[in-house]
């Protein structure tokens, strides 16, 4: 009911659907499927002790659903709107708290469980349609028949004299063709394997002088690169010689400038004087030092006794006046 106390259809009323009386006949896909008993309709499937509703799925209005959108938003709006209007309940008092209970006339226990109830529909059955009945024209004129004797509409040796001069003239006909036509594939064959044969002489001369006319480009290439290469050799020596003439002229008077300045530093030595003053002239110096310190020391000790001999006999002397 709305606030002006008029009722309002959850959906708008429409005429009942034409149902067709007989049922579709099976297709290809659901060939393998008909006459299974899971997918009959006649058969009411789910448990025995608890109804369900077998919903019938059926394609929506676009008006019915615009219409229950508005209605939906309008319902929403008002309830928005008494939200807004009604007063809040004052927040309790310290020490206690609201609670909700039941103003109602008759009480209702409140539970989280809903009570739910199943309801089910069972359609009519669908009959099979009968087998469409084969057209059969009615009968229209009268029969009449006549007699016909042996040899009155044909005769054998008489009409068939031309068929056969027809069929014979044809097979020779077919014959002197197919024996033209094998002498001309003959003669065209002939002619394809003198054509053959000249292709393939040409073919092999063509090949015979490419390769003739490759040797004389290698040939030709590699005594160019020869060429090339002992102009390079010859050029190369002439440098050689050009360097080593231009290194000697220009080394004649410094190499003995070089030796000279070497030989002066000590790089160029004479091994024997090397080694005479490097190992005997050292080595005899030692000896000869050596020598002479013995000598030395040999003629401070004979000095040291006849020093000592002269004193005691200067001693024994002057004891003795």
């Amino acid at each position: 009911m709305d606030p002006n106390g008029n009722y309002i259809f959850s959906s708008r009323p429409r005429p009942v659907e034409n149902r067709a009386r007989y049922k579709e006949p099976p297709t290809e896909q659901t060939h393998s499927t008909y006459g299974n008993i899971m997918y009959d309709r006649r058969v009411v499937r789910g448990n025995t002790y608890v109804q369900h509703i077998i919903p019938i799925v059926t394609q929506p209005d676009p008006v019915e659903v615009q219409i229950q959108q508005q209605i939906r938003r309008r319902a929403l709006a008002r309830k928005q709107a008494r939200g807004q209007l009604r007063t809040n309940t004052p927040e309790a008092v310290q020490g206690r708290k609201h609670i909700d209970v039941q103003t109602e006339q008759y009480l209702e226990e409140l539970s989280d469980v809903i009570v739910a109830k199943d309801i089910e529909c069972q359609t009519d059955d669908f009959l099979d349609r009968p087998a469409t009945p084969l057209f059969i024209p009615a009968k229209s004129g009268k029969d009449v028949e006549t007699q016909i004797e042996e040899g009155e509409l044909f005769d054998f040796d008489r009409e068939v004299q031309p068929v056969l001069e027809l069929l014979v003239g044809k097979t020779i006909e077919q014959s002197l063709g197919e024996v033209m036509e094998e002498e001309e594939l003959a003669c065209l064959r002939a002619q394809q394997r003198a054509f053959k044969e000249l292709r393939n002489n040409e073919l092999a001369e063509v090949l015979r002088l490419q390769e003739q006319e490759r040797r004389r480009s290698e040939e030709k290439e590699r005594r160019i690169a020869h060429q090339k290469e002992v102009l390079k050799k010859e050029k190369e020596v002439a440098e050689k010689i050009a360097a080593r003439a231009c290194s000697k002229q220009y080394l004649s008077d410094l190499l003995p400038a070089v030796f000279t300045s070497l030989r002066g530093h000590g790089y160029f030595y004479d091994p024997v004087e090397k080694d005479i003053e490097t190992n005997f002239i050292p080595w005899l110096m030692d000896e000869v030092n050596n020598s002479l310190e013995w000598r030395y020391t040999a003629r401070n000790l004979l000095d040291n006794i006849i020093h000592d001999v002269v004193q005691k006999r200067q001693e024994m002397f002057k004891e003795t006046q």
